[in-house]
């Protein structure tokens, strides 16, 4: 950057000044004198120079921020993810970025976005690396919360991008706010590398929108705070005029579908508190609505409500329908459960009995919600395939196939998203066609090692979640030889094992190999 396009240009800001309203006059010619007058310009200019650019430093602190942030995401640890931002090196090529958009530097430009290009995509190469590595791979909360942006997530940046601006300008605590900057960009790079090596598309998607919507927020907030402290008065009108265009093009649509979500935010939340207002109002004030969940996704809207009522005020289900569709003007489905409560005995307990029952019908209900989304994301499947039975607390998916995946690994993600729903039974039903595991024998043994019991586990397994009625064992033969051969025994060994896993076993019609066999679905005689 040039050192003359950061000194203030006195007499143009004077020009200015004295064509702006008296109170506008005196507020800018105060903060020209105590504000952007009493920043050293050039030394600012410096520092943000000696940190913007690619260097091996830069790049070996952005692939250990990357390995710490996926890991952190991978473990569900907010303190672990918390770390990698401590030592991200990004916020220097990104104040570059925004001060050498307020000075018009197209050399710095280029200097700053290679550095973030590449640095991102060392970033999203080495966490794909470590995700294939891991043998975690389902999706925790950490992950799943930086995969849908929303108008918190742009507030973030913002805040992070002013703070960091100011701390650069005014040289008070750039590491600090440097942290809260990484916040906005890394974790979300790290889940783009675990949604590309998971094959995720949708988690890669989200979480790549969350990054680009973050990083062009933070860029040009820090151009506009650097435009405020006097960086860039030497632009002429044509470059001021273009930089302005630019920066409210870029924000009016960035903010269109922002726009959008919020209309959308706004519109649920009139709508959940008209139904409230309108289930209230139809009952005695000792009425209380102790569930309200609503499907704005359905057509006509779907609302199911559980309230404690008194007997003398109960109402039919149809009545409270009529109601709600006349104050939201639109179809309704309405699902009200009325837990009846007699005043008159003073049946207190009853009440509390009662309304402890509709917050853990809530809890199950929110928690049934919870875990179709993770087990969808985690199988890599849409949550209107998830079949639940709150009442069993059992979810059930099917998987959609993952490249290089085995029968384990789905065993594996079944355990993970287990571990992650405590209460719940979980079966992750894993893709059709897959190969049962090559169930193998030291030389001249006929008894099963701890490799072939695993692998005798995980073809149970699977055999359980695709409904199989039996398992066909290669060289079996009923009822048993006197003198049975090594082939024979070892078949009546691995029969013996998955019927004590609860299997039914039958023969195979081929035979089996002396080293290794592999199982086969089979049909009980």
């Amino acid at each position: 950057m040039r050192e003359t396009d950061a000194t203030p240009a006195q007499d143009g800001d004077l020009r200015l000044t004295d064509r702006l309203p008296a109170p506008l006059r005196v507020t800018a010619r105060w903060w020209r004198i105590n504000g952007s007058g009493s920043v050293d310009h050039a030394a600012v200019i410096e520092r943000v120079c000696e940190e913007s650019g690619w260097s091996p430093r830069f790049a070996f602190m952005t692939i250990m921020s990357a390995g710490i942030a996926v890991l952190g995401l991978l473990l569900s640890s907010p303190a672990v993810v918390i770390g990698a931002m401590l030592i991200s090196p990004l916020m220097g090529p990104i104040m570059g970025l925004g001060f050498s958009l307020a000075l018009f530097d197209f050399k710095e430009m280029r200097r700053s976005v290679t550095a973030l290009v590449v640095s991102a995509a060392l970033a999203v190469m080495f966490t794909g690396l470590v995700v294939l590595c891991s043998p975690l791979k389902a999706a925790t909360a950490e992950i799943l919360a930086r995969t849908r942006p929303n108008l918190f997530d742009l507030l973030v940046a913002l805040f992070s991008a002013l703070a960091g601006a100011f701390a650069l300008i005014r040289g008070r605590g750039e590491t600090i706010v440097g942290v809260a900057i990484a916040t906005a960009l890394m974790p979300p790079l790290a889940t783009v590398g675990y949604g590309l090596a998971t094959a995720n598309l949708s988690i890669a998607g989200g979480a790549f929108a969350l990054f680009g919507t973050n990083f062009v927020t933070i860029a040009l907030s820090a151009t506009i705070m650097a435009r405020l402290y006097g960086f860039g008065h030497r632009l002429s009108s044509q470059q001021s005029w273009l930089q302005t265009a630019l920066l409210l093009t870029v924000f009016v649509l960035m903010a269109i579908p922002l726009a959008i979500s919020l209309d959308r935010i706004a519109r649920e939340a009139v709508i959940a508190t008209q139904v409230r207002g309108v289930l209230a109002s139809s009952f005695a004030r000792e009425a209380r609505v102790t569930q309200l969940d609503i499907d704005y996704e359905a057509d006509p809207i779907a609302v199911r409500a559980v309230i404690i009522v008194p007997k003398s005020k109960a109402l039919r289900t149809v009545v409270l329908a009529e109601r709600l569709q006349a104050k939201l003007k639109q179809p309704v489905t309405l699902r009200a459960d009325q837990v009846l409560v007699d005043p008159a005995s003073a049946a207190l307990d009853q009440e509390k009995a009662a309304f402890a029952q509709a917050q853990e019908q809530q809890r199950i209900r929110e928690e049934g919600t919870e875990i179709s989304h993770l087990l969808a994301v985690a199988a890599g499947v849409d949550p209107g395939t998830i079949t639940i039975d709150r009442d069993a607390r059992r979810a059930i998916a099917a998987a959609h196939p993952l490249p290089g995946a085995s029968l384990a690994a789905y065993q594996a993600l079944e355990a993970r998203v287990g571990a992650q729903a405590p209460g719940w039974t979980i079966f992750v039903v894993p893709p059709s066609g897959l190969a049962l595991s090559d169930i193998g024998f030291a030389q001249n043994v006929d008894a099963l090692d701890d490799g072939a019991q695993a692998a005798l586990r995980i073809d149970t397994w699977a055999a359980q979640r695709w409904n199989w009625p039996a398992l066909a064992v290669p060289g079996l033969t009923e009822p048993h030889p006197e003198r049975p051969n090594l082939g024979q025994r070892r078949a009546a060994a691995v029969a013996g094992a998955l019927r004590r896993l609860g299997l039914t076993v039958v023969a195979a019609k081929v035979s089996g190999n002396n080293a290794t066999m592999r199982l086969q679905q089979g049909m009980p005689e």
